[in-house]
């Protein structure tokens, strides 16, 4: 047996190598990937632009660190402000490292103002990470059982409940910021109504609260623009990156704007492998093809593709509750526990996930076509309707 903690309940394969939209394992059967990665791999595997970026970058340069100049990561970094708006990026390597910099931001934030004991409001059902801070502000017990105390510092309410804010506003006079997912993905593909977002931005500009997105699963053009929050046109002071970003190279970012630029100084925060040649490269070749190739258009297209046909395969079934999405990033969710269809997708050759036990996952590589997506509806909607007996 390999010498692995048991962290992880692993699917009964490995795979060898990937093409396009598809996955191919060490008996050369080949799956079509609708999960990439969870949300990772935005250009699908093996794309030649990607491969050619990440090779030459090897060839030349792998790191440095942060104690010299890295114009890789300066480069991406002037791409990152102009797509976002944003004014200032960290360097990092993972989703949770991101939250964790936008946590400490806050904090520094909220110390900065006289604020002694500085809150952050959170929500239910939100997933940020697994380190502790990040962990603490997850709105999952399942996740944090276990690792008590957790961090302190955090007031949870309800998603998509604007009222339960106010009341914070109204009774909370240590919080400084608001930390929200403007999709859920680990919890269910909950998608933050727009009204909501715009109202949350005016509660903090109200306040003097920092607004931090966490665009971590839901960002990199996945939702048909760059980042979700811009469907409702506003401009965070804290966004968080990661996951889609390098496709498939390890990489995350948090952006500061507004009231939140100029929070960090030198010693504040680092990171060692933070923003290195190689995974800069890897990002900003994916953001050039996602604006070369339409990747943006192209993620609404076949996210309005898959949802339609989905419903319409599903339509009436006992045991289906709702079929949503915000571009390509869709849930299904049914009434009952269905987390053995993994298994049973993997079987057919079909590559999904199942969140909070009852919501199928789907998060599909930008560069899905139509008959990928047919071939996903297809295949899905036989399985979900074998599974609930129809």
């Amino acid at each position: 047996m390999p010498h692995l903690m048991n962290t992880y309940g692993r699917q009964p394969v490995a795979f060898t190598h990937g093409k396009g939209v598809r996955l191919y394992d060490e008996d050369g059967r080949a799956y079509l990937d609708a999960l990439a990665g969870i949300a990772v791999s935005t250009l699908g595997h093996a794309h030649p632009d990607l491969v050619h970026a990440i090779a030459d970058q090897a060839a030349r340069l792998l790191h440095t660190s942060n104690l010299y100049r890295i114009g890789e990561q300066e480069a991406l970094s002037d791409k990152l402000a102009a797509i976002s708006g944003m004014d200032e990026v960290f360097f990092c390597n993972s989703g949770c490292e991101a939250n964790e910099a936008a946590i400490k931001l806050a904090r520094l934030y909220g110390h900065h103002k006289g604020v002694a004991v500085p809150g952050i409001v959170v929500m239910e059902q939100a997933f940020h990470g697994r380190t502790l801070a990040t962990l603490s502000a997850t709105g999952n017990r399942k996740v944090q059982a276990g690792f008590e105390p957790l961090t302190p510092g955090f007031v949870r309410v309800p998603f998509n409940d604007l009222a339960a804010v106010e009341a914070v506003a109204a009774h909370n006079p240590g919080v400084v910021a608001v930390l929200v997912e403007p999709v859920q993905g680990e919890g269910g593909i909950n998608i933050a109504h727009l009204d909501y977002l715009r109202a949350l931005r005016g509660i903090c500009d109200a306040q003097g609260w920092l607004l931090m997105l966490d665009e971590v699963q839901c960002g990199i053009g996945r939702t048909g623009k760059w980042f979700a929050h811009q469907h409702a046109g506003i401009l965070p002071d804290v966004m968080t990156l990661a996951k889609g970003l390098g496709s498939g190279v390890p990489i995350g970012a948090c952006l500061a704007a507004g009231r939140a630029v100029g929070v960090f100084k030198p010693g504040n925060h680092g990171s060692t492998f933070g923003g290195n040649p190689i995974a800069c490269r890897a990002a900003r070749t994916t953001l050039e093809v996602i604006e070369r190739d339409g990747l943006m258009q192209n993620a609404l297209r076949q996210g309005a593709a898959i949802c339609s046909g989905l419903r319409r395969a599903l339509q009436g079934l006992p045991g289906l509750r709702e079929v949503r999405g915000d571009g390509l990033m869709i849930g299904v969710e049914l009434d009952r526990p269905c987390t053995e269809l993994v298994a049973r997708a993997l079987q057919g050759g079909l590559l999904i996930n199942v969140t909070v036990e009852k919501v199928v996952r789907l998060l599909p590589p930008l560069t899905f076509s139509d008959a990928d997506s047919d071939e996903l509806v297809t295949k899905l909607s036989a399985l979900i309707r074998e599974f609930l007996g129809a």
